[in-house]
């Protein structure tokens, strides 16, 4: 009878534990309606619709935020809107997720070496390298980029650039 209300105290306390863990979803298990607008946005990008595409990845990061192929996909659209800048932040929270992810990895540095910022690219594509067990086709887009270099306008910024800087 004294130990009553301490074991309907402790019973409580475990049901109410073990319901919230058992409602709680992995990590993996991302939302399919985020999925489901995702794959809409990069049709709408596919198309040229850029402002619908955002709003659309955006909506679906907002239904799931642990999506980070929507991320990547704001990132493209970023690239398409020549916001190189916002592109390499949203390849970067996508790596947040996933440090692993291939894809991520590939677009951030092909931005990067647009950016003129080779050395930064070449860091990525040492990561690809290392992910892959062979020659992955992330790698093999990666060098490619590098080996041809940013464009000619990047360029000239960065150099203009560093004669600014050097007296």
């Amino acid at each position: 009878m004294r130990f009553s209300p301490t074991a309907i105290a402790v019973s409580l306390v475990l049901a109410t534990v073990s319901s919230s863990v058992y409602g709680q979803r992995t990590d993996d298990d991302i939302d399919p309606q985020s999925i489901a607008l995702v794959a809409e946005g990069r049709a709408a990008l596919a198309a040229g619709e850029n402002a619908q595409a955002a709003d659309l990845i955006e909506t679906a990061l907002a239904v799931d935020a642990r999506n980070r192929d929507g991320f990547v996909a704001l990132a493209e659209v970023a690239q398409a809107r020549e916001l190189p800048g916002l592109a390499i932040r949203y390849y970067r929270e996508a790596l947040t997720i996933d440090p692993n992810d291939l894809a991520a990895l590939e677009g951030q540095g092909r931005v990067l070496v647009s950016r003129g910022a080779i050395e930064r690219a070449r860091l990525n594509l040492s990561r690809i390298e290392a992910l892959c067990e062979s020659r992955c086709a992330e790698a093999t887009a990666l060098a490619a980029a590098i080996e041809a270099g940013p464009p000619a306008t990047a360029l000239a910024a960065q150099q203009a650039t560093e004669e600014a800087v050097t007296p």
